[in-house]
């Protein structure tokens, strides 16, 4: 558990398809069904392979992820980079990456002074 995270509550409940007693992470709503762990997946919408998921998401899978070849802009080595190439704009490869990456977090340093 994280700095300031409060422990997460569980709540008695019955499950509407077992009738087992379980414990849930939420406050039970009176009127709507309530399923333990085993009975939860059985109710879980499937899901088809147009959807693209929560908040619109267009990634695939990481299994069926698409590498394209490219060129190091710095040591001119053939590599293998998760994204199409950009004419125009330098792909490094993995070793001349590190070079180029910006330091820290990536992140502005908020206590930076602004004067």
């Amino acid at each position: 558990m994280a700095y300031g995270e409060r422990p997460r509550e569980y709540f008695k409940a019955t499950c509407a398809d077992c009738g087992n007693e379980c414990e849930v992470p939420f406050k039970p709503t009176e009127g709507k069904p309530v399923y333990c762990r085993d009975c939860f997946a059985k109710h879980k919408p499937a899901r088809d392979n147009d959807s693209r998921g929560r908040y619109g998401d267009r990634r695939q899978p990481r299994g069926e992820r698409e590498f394209f070849s490219a060129t190091c802009a710095d040591c001119g080595n053939e590599c293998q980079v998760p994204f199409r190439p950009t004419e125009g704009k330098p792909v490094y490869c993995r070793d001349c990456f590190q070079k180029h990456k910006p330091e820290g977090n990536g992140r502005r340093d908020s206590r930076r002074s602004l004067f």
